[in-house]
């Protein structure tokens, strides 16, 4: 990389050089010619005032004496030639002595003949040459021949030569420099574009662009400006469509401030004395809505920072995938706590079967079967097969714990409500697993209480647990609240966010010594949205009791 580089700018300074060397050959050119010329004219004017130049000239014919007088002052002006014609253009003195008596060449004689001097380049007898032509006056003040001094051009090339020649030394130490300038910029540029040939960094930026429109989250690019420079398609669907997408992006284009698109991100991260740090699933407020961000800060120069890439989701989504998570991990703890209980079960029955007790063996089988039939009739009013299948798997979870699971009888909740089975299935499921988590391994009672009437949907919670934590109370629904430690705290804040999101609330309180958790939803006709940004409704504990 660094030799194609260093060749490339050899190849410019090489063509700069050159196109310098014939812009000053031909202002040399152009000097030594008015140089000349100048000469060439002074001679001139010398020589057309002689007497003897007049004289001859009035006459109008050959004259040695006259041709040998003005050679003799070309030889001292150093002129190539110098000729004397009359007032017809015939030549009375000549460097060559065969050309006198014919007419003068170079078609430049109107002028000098009107009366005025001149400079000019024509070609004579003796090849191109450059010229100063004066008219020769009589006493009478009239114009009676021509004086025509010349240099031929090679005299005007041999000055331009030796000018060159002078300079050529400072053209060969611009080139000298020119190349130690260009190792040098190589060598930077290099580094800076991580060693990458420019059809690798082609290949890269398509790549990127690629990646940015197949991300199904959010990112954008904000410089240490808090000056938006690239945003991927999904970003710009979700901050507007006056952002600028990163096929628009060029060296020419002007980055649009933060704050005009999302100006809570644009005042969390406003330049500060301290350098921007990396956070994670931070929450912000983008039109109204709660998005889970992660900034990453770029290259740091000074205490401003060098900017940051941010990506972000809808939080929606995201506590949606949350809670098809945990109810994968239910259904897999249902399973492993069925298997696990009929197991043990299995083994019971072949114990008595073995020591030849059959009729025991029945009786427990029996016990088994009117227990869950017992289970079964309680629920039989509950016409929303998920929840069914969640609670008669949570009966499985308690008997593996040595809790006492129970679901109150008169339980009922009409098939109408399997619209929303997914947000029952999460507060139930939520709900009962904190209260077997309250009780920390020792024996105690959870009760679920499903019912419905004409508002909508009631569920509760009951656990013979102490209850939630003082400390903890106040912010139990607020997102990380949790006495368990990191990572914990999440549960209850999306059930709220579910239950909020079809209209209803949530609350707890201790009733009786048991701690109670009421969930009420409003029938699904009478559904209506609320910001997921609202408060719950929440009663104090009288004892602590560690929260989901």
């Amino acid at each position: 990389m660094q030799g194609r580089l260093v060749w490339l700018h050899l190849l410019v300074l090489c063509a700069m050089t050159a196109l310098l060397v014939l812009v000053q050959t031909w202002q040399l050119y152009g000097e030594a010619r008015e140089r000349i010329g100048e000469r060439a004219i002074t001679a001139s004017r010398i020589v057309s005032r002689l007497p003897s130049v007049v004289q001859g000239a009035q006459a109008g014919v050959q004259n040695a004496a006259l041709n040998l007088q003005v050679n003799e002052i070309r030889a001292q002006a150093e002129a190539d030639f110098i000729v004397v014609g009359n007032r017809a253009g015939i030549r009375l003195a000549h460097p060559r002595p065969d050309r006198l008596g014919q007419p003068m060449e170079g078609g430049d004689n109107i002028e000098p003949f009107a009366g005025r001097e001149i400079i000019s380049v024509a070609r004579g007898s003796l090849g191109v040459s450059v010229r100063g032509k004066v008219p020769i006056w009589n006493a009478a003040g009239q114009v009676v021949g021509v004086v025509s001094t010349g240099y031929l051009m090679p005299a005007a090339w041999h000055l331009v030569v030796g000018a060159l020649i002078s300079l050529a030394p400072w053209f060969v130490l611009a080139l000298g420099l020119g190349t130690a300038g260009a190792m040098l910029v190589a060598r930077r540029l290099r580094a800076d574009i991580l060693n990458l040939e420019p059809e690798q960094i082609a290949a890269l930026v398509g790549q990127q662009r690629a990646v940015l429109a197949a991300l199904r989250e959010g990112v954008i690019a904000v410089d240490g400006q808090s000056r938006v420079t690239l945003v991927n398609d999904r970003a710009a669907e979700m901050l507007g469509p006056q952002t600028v997408r990163p096929q628009a992006v060029t060296p020419q284009s002007t980055p649009a401030p933060l704050a005009d698109f999302w100006p809570e991100l644009a005042l969390l991260t406003r330049p500060v004395q301290q350098p921007l740090s990396r956070q994670q699933n931070l929450e912000v407020m983008l039109k109204g809505q709660p998005i889970l961000v992660n900034i990453e800060p770029l290259g740091q120069s000074g205490a401003g920072g060098g900017g940051f890439v941010a990506g972000f989701r809808d939080r929606a989504e995201a506590v949606a995938l949350a809670d098809e998570l945990t109810h994968a991990r239910g259904f897999v703890d249902v399973l492993r706590a069925q298997t696990h209980e009929y197991q043990n079960r299995l083994h019971v029955l072949s114990g008595l079967l073995q020591l030849g007790r059959p009729e025991e063996a029945l009786r427990v089988l029996n016990a088994e079967i009117e227990q869950g039939a017992q289970f079964r009739q309680l629920l039989r009013d509950v016409q929303v097969p998920r929840l069914v299948a969640l609670l008669a798997g949570k009966r499985e979870r308690a008997q593996e714990l040595g809790i006492d699971f129970q679901v109150a009888e008169g339980s009922n909740l009409s098939a109408l409500w399997e619209r929303h089975a997914d947000t029952l299935v999460t507060a139930v499921g939520n709900l009962t697993e904190n209260a077997f988590e309250a009780l920390a391994g020792q024996p105690g009672t959870v009760t679920v209480l499903i019912g419905e009437d004409p508002e909508g949907a009631q569920v509760e919670v009951e656990d013979s647990g102490p209850g939630v934590a003082a400390g903890v109370a106040a912010r139990l629904f607020t997102r990380g609240a949790s006495s368990k430690g990191e990572g914990r705290g999440y549960g209850l804040a999306g059930v709220l966010g579910r239950v909020q999101a079809l209209g209803g609330q949530i609350k707890h309180t201790r009733r009786g010594g048991h701690t109670v958790f009421q969930v009420s939803l409003p029938a699904p006709g009478n559904t209506a949205l609320v910001s997921a940004a609202s408060e719950p409704t929440v009663s104090e504990s009288s004892a602590p009791r560690p929260p989901a």
